[in-house]
């Protein structure tokens, strides 16, 4: 059974709520560049929450918790990946998801996924509202391609092209809108 980590202080424990409540979505973000699969991001993520607040008591409060936390995720996402059947199949040795990691902490300094996700969700409002809604059935709600084939009364093939064609367009907005087209 894992070393619980020292009682806290009331102090100690709101410092901690504050600083996860404000990084925690820069947190996950770095997490779901470095596991492909979303459930098991948030299953990493989950785990990660855990251990960074029994290690917080080694925290120096007024340092850079964003990076003494994502030390501690990058570890977890370690483990998860030896624990883990599917990394197995993967090809990236841990040198390569080293350097994922120093490239997604930089992307975080720059707010370069703040900026992609701003441009991304204005490019989404320019598309008509039957394209918007399959997108939303297909990453809001994750639904099937079945399920979307029905609700929509297309064929599946017909929404496997369309998502395909959305998602090259939504790619091609996102970089004209960050200038980089």
């Amino acid at each position: 059974m894992p070393a619980e980590a020292p009682s806290p202080d009331p102090d100690r424990t709101e410092a901690f709520l504050l600083l996860l409540a404000e990084h925690e979505r820069r947190l996950a973000l770095y997490v779901t560049g470095l596991v492909a699969c979303p459930q098991d991001a948030q299953d990493v993520m989950q785990e990660g929450k855990i251990v960074i607040w029994r290690q917080f008591h080694q925290f120096e409060l007024g340092t850079n918790f964003p990076a003494w936390a994502r030390k501690i995720l990058f570890y977890r996402i370690l483990a998860y990946r030896r624990r883990s059947k599917r990394a197995r199949s993967e090809y990236l040795g841990e040198r390569v998801l080293e350097l994922l990691s120093e490239e997604s902490e930089s992307a975080i300094r720059e707010n370069r996924w703040e900026r992609r996700e701003q441009a991304l969700q204005k490019c989404v409002t320019k598309l008509p509202p039957d394209h918007r809604e399959i997108l939303d059935l297909r990453y809001r709600d994750e639904a099937s391609i079945e399920g979307i084939s029905r609700r929509t009364e297309r064929t599946e093939g017909a929404v496997y092209r369309l998502l395909s064609r959305l998602r090259k367009s939504l790619y091609l907005c996102v970089e004209k809108e960050l200038g980089h087209a």
